[in-house]
């Protein structure tokens, strides 16, 4: 089996602090905080919807990198400017974890996000 790095990252979701945008040790990968900006493009949309559509789809391209799939999401913390970005929020959460029965532990923080967030994710998985 091919060796897995430590540091994880995706291109077109960097950004410009010295740090991985995930890491995996063994079975367990964590996220550093995943944002809604477009991956093609770079830029942040201004609005919530399309933030937690991208800020979704850029956790399922980090975990695809680590080796994972949603289904190996174990916690999944959310950032939200405010309670608004819920609804948002629990389209994409329902389109990634569709089944009642097998979906991770959730909590979302209402946080001062910067530079025009209107949300963040961080996920902890654990690779089956």
């Amino acid at each position: 089996m091919p060796r897995i790095p430590r540091s994880i990252d995706v291109p077109g979701l960097s950004h410009n602090a010295p740090i991985p945008q995930a890491a995996r040790v063994g079975a367990v990968l964590c996220s550093s905080g995943i944002s809604g900006k477009d991956a093609s493009s770079g830029k942040l949309p201004g609005d919530a919807r399309t933030q937690a559509q991208n800020a979704f789809r850029n956790m399922e391209a980090l975990l695809a990198a680590g080796g994972a799939t949603t289904g190996d999401v174990v916690r999944l913390t959310i950032y939200a400017r405010d309670d608004s970005v819920r609804e948002a929020v629990n389209a994409e959460w329902l389109r990634c974890f569709p089944d009642p029965a097998d979906r991770p532990a959730r909590h979302v923080l209402i946080h001062d996000l910067q530079h025009g967030m209107w949300l963040q994710l961080e996920f902890m998985a654990v690779i089956q």
